[in-house]
């Protein structure tokens, strides 16, 4: 079995220098943590934190890794402020990650998630020591024709709305990186991760669902739910980190054969629409849930902007080509997410808890992985 389908990656991580754009973040926050518990030496290159208890200082995240904060938009910051960082492994996160904010600064999102990649990839090339890019998009990558089956890393990029078309743009930008200065037998390679709506504890974002929900529940009022009937591929943050770690891991050990695209989506049961992962996280809050006023979205006073109405993705690649697989299902995912909140809410060591459900992730990593060889044995 490869060494890297185990609970420490093979080891890959330790000891190695990791760069990670967007470690200010929620996806980038927690996978800094990750790494740092794997062993990675570990430099963050994003913007500053944005204003509120974040997960970066929730976490104490600045604590654990070599922090630079600089905008990928501007090339010569980037190049400026990585100037001596010389990284084996690079996860680029960094990102303007909002559908609804595109609409309101079109060209900010281009010039963040197209030039942004552009010049991460510049400077990464740069680097002596570089075996591994693994840039992360988005499963809006995809020309959505609002299928009920899952997207494929094959099917056809696009986007009708500007943060969609930016992340098939992304792909375009990584893919043409990946053939021009990425492609010696010997050389770094180059991978593109896509997932699907992400949540878990720590997330702030504006115009998120879960974090919107979180907010009423704190603050005790009631929240409008728009697009009630929207059904997206919900998953917890860990599930796509273990396939972005993995996927590194195993680019950096075993090179070419790892390139190019990949998913990291929910099982079917993970797809469900807006109302019921609402009702969901409602239900797991308790007793001190939020209302939730779910919009009748044929009469709604909001205006009217182009949202997919189906988005699922098939992980078939990543399950056959990886051993990646979802270890949680959608309940244990968001009792996770609300437990975590709640610690927030009782003034508990954040970076503990997060430390915590790792470990607990870890555990059902390694009954898999342990189910897989015994079946494989047979």
């Amino acid at each position: 079995m490869d060494s890297f389908y185990s609970v420490d990656f093979g080891q890959v991580f330790a000891g190695r220098r990791v760069l990670v754009t967007g470690h200010t973040g929620f996806k980038g926050g927690w996978l800094s943590v990750w790494l740092q518990r794997l062993g990675a030496h570990v430099t963050g290159l994003s913007l500053p934190p944005d204003e509120g208890p974040g997960f970066f200082d929730l976490c104490g995240v600045e604590g654990l890794v070599d922090s630079r904060i600089a905008d990928i938009r501007d090339a010569d910051a980037v190049h400026e402020t990585l100037r001596d960082v010389d990284a084996e492994i690079v996860f680029h996160l960094a990102a303007q990650p909002l559908v609804r904010y595109s609409y309101r600064h079109p060209a900010e999102t281009f010039a963040t998630n197209v030039s942004g990649t552009a010049h991460v990839l510049d400077a990464a090339k740069s680097m002596d020591s570089l075996r591994t890019v693994v840039v992360i998009t988005s499963d809006k990558c995809y020309d959505n024709r609002e299928w009920t089956w899952g997207y494929r890393e094959n099917d056809p990029l696009g986007g009708t709305d500007p943060y969609s078309a930016s992340k098939g743009c992304t792909e375009l930008v990584a893919n043409a990186y990946a053939n021009a200065f990425f492609s010696e037998p010997d050389g770094p390679r180059l991978a593109t991760a896509r997932a699907g709506n992400v949540f878990g504890g720590g997330d702030w974002g504006e115009d998120r669902l879960v974090p919107d929900i979180v907010r009423a529940a704190f603050s005790g009022t009631p929240l409008d739910i728009r697009s009630p009937s929207s059904i997206r591929p919900w998953q917890h943050v860990m599930e796509p980190l273990s396939g972005y770690l993995m996927l590194a891991a195993a680019l950096t050990s075993q090179g070419r054969n790892y390139a190019g695209a990949w998913n990291f989506g929910p099982d079917v049961s993970g797809t469900v629409n807006v109302r019921e992962l609402a009702g969901m996280i409602q239900k797991f809050w308790g007793p001190e849930a939020p209302k939730l006023i779910f919009q009748n979205e044929e009469h709604s006073a909001e205006p009217k902007l182009h949202e997919a109405g189906i988005l699922r993705l098939d992980s078939t690649k990543a399950q056959t080509g990886l051993g990646w697989k979802p270890r949680l299902n959608l309940p244990e995912a968001i009792n996770l997410t609300t437990e975590w909140y709640k610690a927030q809410l009782d003034g508990a060591d954040m970076l503990s808890i997060t430390r915590s459900q790792i470990d607990h992730y870890n555990s059902l990593m390694s009954e898999t992985l342990l189910s897989d060889q015994v079946t494989a044995a047979q």
